[in-house]
């Protein structure tokens, strides 16, 4: 039988201070479906502090990342998308994927990175409610679900959505 993602990969952005469950939970829900992922942080190879103090290595640098060989995004939430909101290399990573219309997914306050890759504008979307304004702001359309997808864009509020956002972005993967 065959996992319903071989043959995808998939990468998911770390940092310091990202929100344990939300990288975690997905990443292995991937790996479950058959899915090669693939961890980038500012440092290659560097381990990275959750908030709850879970530890995460990189298996590459996000600057020597080639988003074209994968097939979707993963942005978990934390502190850590404030501070990689801010790294124009991210921000590219963002957009190529949103200009090849593949998976943009993002959970909580991994929306501000989005945001500031500027391709939100009309997107229907969640998020923490405490970035609501910032998406909205931006020319997200903002609603109060546990995920909302929008095209290539699959969006989450919370850890307690893990089930369903992760349900989402294999659906999405799949077609």
């Amino acid at each position: 039988m065959t996992a319903p993602l071989e043959n995808k990969r998939i990468l998911i952005i770390v940092g310091d201070i990202y929100e344990d469950l939300e990288l975690w939970y997905p990443k292995l829900r991937l790996i479950e479906a058959g899915a090669e992922v693939v961890v980038a942080g500012p440092e290659a190879d560097a381990v990275y502090a959750g908030k709850n103090g879970y530890p995460c290595k990189s298996d590459a640098a996000l600057s020597e990342v080639d988003p074209s060989t994968f097939d979707g995004l993963v942005v978990p939430g934390g502190f850590m998308p404030d501070k990689l909101r801010r790294d124009q290399g991210v921000l590219d990573i963002v957009r190529h994927f949103h200009q090849a219309e593949k998976l943009v997914a993002a959970i909580c306050h991994g929306g501000w990175i989005p945001i500031s890759a500027g391709v939100y504008q009309g997107i229907r979307v969640t998020g923490s409610p405490g970035i609501k304004d910032d998406l909205v702001n931006a020319g997200a359309v903002w609603e109060d679900a546990a995920v909302v997808v929008d095209g290539h864009h699959v969006t989450s509020r919370k850890p307690d959505d893990l089930p369903e956002f992760c349900k989402a972005i294999v659906r999405q993967l799949e077609s």
